[in-house]
């Protein structure tokens, strides 16, 4: 099972200002829309702490990442 399937991450567009820094830390689970929005991708192949350390890098908070099993908040 790859670990963005032991995730929930979700991405608020509201808060989001199109930074990029989620696509640049994390290319494989992280992609800008055409709103300028980050978007998440279901086929990820980055690992755990690359997915939880590009979310806490996001300059406003906007990547929201939970443990899917135990709902532990891992960021922000």
């Amino acid at each position: 099972m790859a670990d963005i399937d032991k995730l929930v991450v979700t991405v608020n567009c509201e808060e989001c200002i199109g930074d990029g820094v989620c696509c640049d830390d994390a290319p494989n689970t992280f992609k800008m829309n055409d709103d300028g929005c980050a978007e998440v991708l279901s086929d990820s192949t980055d690992d755990r702490d690359t997915i939880v350390g590009a979310a806490k890098n996001c300059p406003t908070d906007a990547i929201n990442v939970k443990d899917k099993e135990t709902g532990e908040q891992l960021a922000p």
